[in-house]
């Protein structure tokens, strides 16, 4: 059924036809070739950006909300504006056992603090923690450990420090793991040493210790200084935050239209935000890529008519040799599918050098805006089958007219 395709006649035809007007063959690809390099281009880029988001916040459970007390910005219940909001353990327990939907309260404490060893000294974040937060919030530990729960348990004095902290107070290539350093007066023994995220919102945490050691130390008692919430993968991290919000304003006595009471962010929202964002993307690169590659692929058509219109004579010749009608249409599609496989190779081959460019200027860096932009080999395989389908399509206009032109008729034509 498709000898033909291997048949020489076949392609030395379609090769003379194309070498009598090879500037017009030429111009005759750019459409195509500009559709599917569009469409490539555009898909890795959106690919990019998604790769970029998700080393900015892949180390986080995408479905969290982090809420801290501020002050309050409406008088309720004998308490004046402006009072200062804390929130508690207790806070924690309540909202882990009456908001629908929680799945893990983690509540942090922070606090500005200088570290110092022999003679090198620095100022840093310093936050409690618990263990869980390195499975919300995953550490890229470089060396040793992070925090466990016997640390928590028997308020251990022990500390997960970040790169940065260790250059500051380490010689390099010191082992720093077992050894210890001075925090705000107190002796703490390095377990861990992590690679700090810059492209974290908020203060950086350069050190970590348990959050029972903190909370004794600096006399923090049931206070603490905010909460990071994740919710079960089949509820809505935004009605969390509101109901979790409500609740604690009931506890600490807050107005429940005061808003500025407590600050928050939400990561779920945020990613919600971005992956309609990327979806919006991608179906406008497909419709933006599809679109061209149409009209590249008219043109292809058009030019094609234009060819039949000065081959006339010489389809009359054949057809009064003998050729079939379905002979004529064959030779026209398997040159409009030619061209236009071409013209995508080419897109294709030029799509991926420019997604290469990209990532070699705009991919490097931890702030990087675009990270490794690619398009997968299923697409590129549906990009050509598409291409194979619309040059076939549009070969059979031309196609079909040269058939319609009767021998006699043809050979009379000037």
């Amino acid at each position: 059924m498709f000898r033909f395709l291997f048949d020489r006649d076949t392609w030395q035809e379609v090769l003379d036809s194309l070498n009598k007007n090879k500037l017009r063959s030429v111009l005759t690809m750019v459409g195509v070739w500009w559709g599917i390099l569009l469409l490539i281009g555009l898909l890795g880029s959106a690919r990019g950006l998604e790769n970029s988001f998700n080393r900015l916040f892949g180390d986080y459970a995408t479905n969290s909300v982090f809420i801290w007390g501020q002050t309050t910005s409406i008088p309720f219940r004998g308490f004046q504006e402006g009072k200062r909001v804390r929130l508690t353990l207790t806070d924690a327990r309540k909202v882990e056992d009456n908001v629908k939907g929680v799945e893990f309260v983690l509540p942090r404490s922070q606090k500005q603090t200088s570290a110092s060893r022999n003679f090198q000294s620095g100022n840093f974040q310093m936050a409690g923690d618990y263990p869980l937060l390195d499975n919300l919030q995953k550490k890229n530990l470089l060396t040793g450990r992070f925090l466990n729960e016997n640390d928590i348990q028997h308020n251990k004095k022990v500390i997960v420090i970040s790169e940065d902290v260790y250059k500051q107070l380490f010689e390099k290539g010191e082992d720093a793991i077992g050894k210890y350093i001075d925090v705000s007066g107190i002796n703490f023994k390095v377990v861990g040493i992590f690679k700090l995220d810059t492209t974290s919102r908020g203060p950086k945490q350069d050190l970590h210790i348990p959050f029972t050691t903190f909370q004794q130390i600096y006399n923090q008692g049931d206070l603490i200084g905010s909460l990071m919430i994740t919710g079960k993968p089949d509820f809505d991290i935004k009605q969390i935050e509101l109901d979790t919000k409500l609740l604690l304003k009931n506890l600490n006595n807050i107005h429940p239209d005061d808003t500025r009471a407590f600050g928050s962010f939400n990561l779920g929202k945020l990613f919600e935000r971005f992956s309609g964002f990327l979806i919006g993307m991608q179906f406008l690169t497909w419709f933006v890529g599809i679109s061209t590659l149409i009209a590249g692929v008219f043109a292809i058509g058009n030019i094609l008519l234009i060819t039949v219109r000065e081959r006339t004579k010489e389809i009359g010749v054949r057809r009064a040799l003998g050729a079939t009608p379905f002979e004529i249409k064959r030779q026209i599609v398997v040159e409009a599918v030619f061209i236009t496989l071409v013209a995508g190779i080419i897109g294709i081959i030029s799509g991926g050098w420019i997604l290469i460019l990209l990532n070699h200027f705009f991919g490097r860096g931890d702030t990087a805006a675009i990270v490794n932009p690619s398009v997968s080999i299923a697409i590129v395989f549906v990009a050509l089958i598409i291409l194979v389908i619309l040059g076939t399509l549009i070969g059979l206009i031309p196609a079909f007219k040269a058939t319609s032109i009767k021998p006699i008729e043809a050979l009379r034509e000037e």
